[in-house]
């Protein structure tokens, strides 16, 4: 009598804790995804910069970061990478660049580095003896790194090359020094006046060098590249970058047709980089583009142009409100007048697209901030930007914040320019890549290089941001180091601040749920490392919507 009661609560009991094994398996049942990721130290560059272990990636996105233990529990994947400690950081961005011309000059003389103009020569004429084209073209040359510090002259170039036109650019593509027959294919006399540039002579003869608008006298007639070498160039400069862990770039300046070949062969699936397009001003891009809205796909923007508002400082074209130190009779110049930036600020503000300038000196920057202010007229999210904003009036600085300008800078320029720059600038320098100054006003600031005028490394960025030193450690203690941005600070900038400048902030720039899933793996802690190991460091990995591309 009583022995079937307990048999029945036994039975019971089985067939509930049966029942209790079945749901917790389900519950226990791992989603699949595409890639996992862990045992590393993730930098996430969420808004509380947090680090964790491991991540899991599904359809080109983040699905979940966490511990190890948090994320192999959750998920699995025929894809599961050990990062052996290693360090992840967002895929890094370029914020200012020029990425189509820097692979156009992969087939070009380089002169970076040269010590001097015999060595220029010397470039150019081991280039010519394998090249069979028309127009020989160079970049990279810098007066300021040589003995003596003045531009060269084309009379060496006029005897080696008495037929063949030679092309060669400053480093920042403010100047070029050409021979005599480039002068005559371009029909550039002594005579021969340009606004917003400048044609030397010297006792009267041209000596072959050209600044800012002058240049253009001559673009016109160096052949175009065909589609195939553009093709080619972009290619090339897509595996030089990701070689360096730079997953977008934002390209300073462009045609209708380059942006056009980029979304081809992105949709081809050829080119994997992403691309925020700033266009040239031209009627073909205001009509194709801007008059029909933005273009936004999944690895190009295309919703800003880009002007000019002066030249360089190194080839003295930066427009500055009192004469250069080192020239007292020269001032710079603004390469358009104030009512061509008005109408082209107000037509940017009619389309709905950003407005990107170009400014070094401080005349060039009130300019603009001006401009901008008054079309703007309050605080907005138009995101308009200041590229470079390099030389800054103390009572400028302020209106990057009333009117919510962003100033976006390249590090690599101060730790270029400090050699010099107080002789152009004198007392001015202080107020010269004032990156801090600059931060405090919106609370961000957007990093690039510039490439192909410096590096495309990002991590030389990241070192000149935080150090304000060469890669010899000069000068002790940093140029202006009140100026130094703290490493979480130079990663933002080459992260999220960077997005955020792109209106990309919630697709990318951060390791976050929901972002796509561009990330790279280093070999050193950046953030942890001496500053002096910081150029040492290795990309191992890079990867975009989840796919290793490097």
């Amino acid at each position: 009598m009583y022995r079937f009661p307990c048999v029945s609560w036994r039975l019971g009991g089985l067939a509930a804790i049966f029942f209790l094994i079945i749901i917790s398996s389900c519950s226990m049942k791992k989603k699949h995804v595409n890639l996992i990721v862990y045992n590393a130290k993730v930098y996430t560059v969420d808004s509380g910069f947090s680090i964790v272990q491991a991540f899991a990636v599904s359809d080109g996105k983040f699905v979940a970061t966490g511990t190890d233990k948090e994320i192999m529990s959750k998920y699995e994947s025929d894809s599961v990478i050990n990062a052996d400690g290693k360090f992840i950081f967002p895929g890094f961005f370029d914020a200012h660049c020029h990425f189509y011309y820097y692979g156009l000059t992969l087939n070009q003389v380089d002169l970076n580095g040269t010590q001097s103009f015999d060595e220029v020569v010397q470039r150019v004429m081991n280039f010519s003896k394998s090249f069979a084209g028309e127009w020989i073209i160079g970049r990279g040359w810098d007066q300021n790194d040589w003995e003596v510090k003045q531009f060269p002259r084309k009379d060496t170039l006029d005897k080696l090359f008495p037929v063949q036109p030679v092309f060669l650019k400053r480093i920042d593509g403010h100047a070029v020094l050409v021979n005599q027959k480039a002068l005559d294919i371009a029909g550039i006399k002594s005579g021969t006046f340009v606004k917003g540039g400048i044609i030397e002579k010297k006792n009267g003869k041209l000596t072959g060098i050209l600044i800012d608008n002058a240049i253009d006298l001559l673009n016109s007639s160096i052949q175009k590249p065909t589609s195939e070498q553009e093709t080619d160039a972009l290619l090339k400069a897509q595996e030089k970058c990701f070689e360096v862990g730079l997953t977008t770039v934002d390209d300073a300046g462009l045609p209708a047709c380059v942006v056009q070949l980029i979304d081809k062969l992105q949709k081809e699936g050829k080119l994997k980089m992403r691309v925020y397009a700033m266009l040239e001003p031209t009627e073909e891009n205001f009509s194709l583009f801007a008059s029909k809205g933005l273009y936004i796909t999944e690895r190009l923007t295309v919703r800003s142009f880009k002007i000019y508002g002066d030249g360089a400082l190194g080839s003295r074209g930066a427009f500055l409100l009192q004469p250069y130190s080192d020239m007292s009779d020269l001032k710079g110049f603004s390469l358009q007048d104030s009512i061509y930036y008005v109408k082209m600020a107000e037509r940017c503000y009619s389309t709905g697209y950003q407005l990107n300038t170009h400014c070094i000196g401080d005349a060039a920057n009130h300019l603009l901030l001006t401009v901008y202010a008054g079309v703007l007229k309050k605080q907005n999210n138009l995101r308009w930007r200041i590229e470079h904003a390099q030389v800054v009036a103390p009572e400028d600085l302020k209106l990057f914040k009333k009117y919510s300008i962003i100033p976006s800078v390249q590090p690599t320029h101060a730790t270029s320019d400090m050699y010099w720059a107080k002789e152009r600038l004198g007392d001015r320098v202080k107020y010269a890549y004032a990156y801090q100054d600059l931060l405090k006003q919106n609370g961000f600031i957007p990093l690039g290089s510039d490439f192909p005028v410096e590096s495309i490394n990002p991590v030389f960025g990241f070192y000149a941001a935080v150090t304000r030193q060469d890669a010899k450690g000069y000068p002790a203690g940093g140029f202006q180091p009140e100026n130094k941005l703290s490493r979480e600070q130079a990663l933002r900038g080459m992260t999220i601040w960077a997005a955020y400048a792109n209106f990309e902030e919630t697709k990318k720039g951060s390791i976050e749920e929901g972002k796509c899933a561009d990330f790279v793996i280093l070999d050193k802690d950046i953030m942890q490392v001496p500053f002096k190991k910081i150029l040492d460091t290795k990309v191992l990995k890079t990867f975009i919507a989840g796919e290793r591309i490097y």
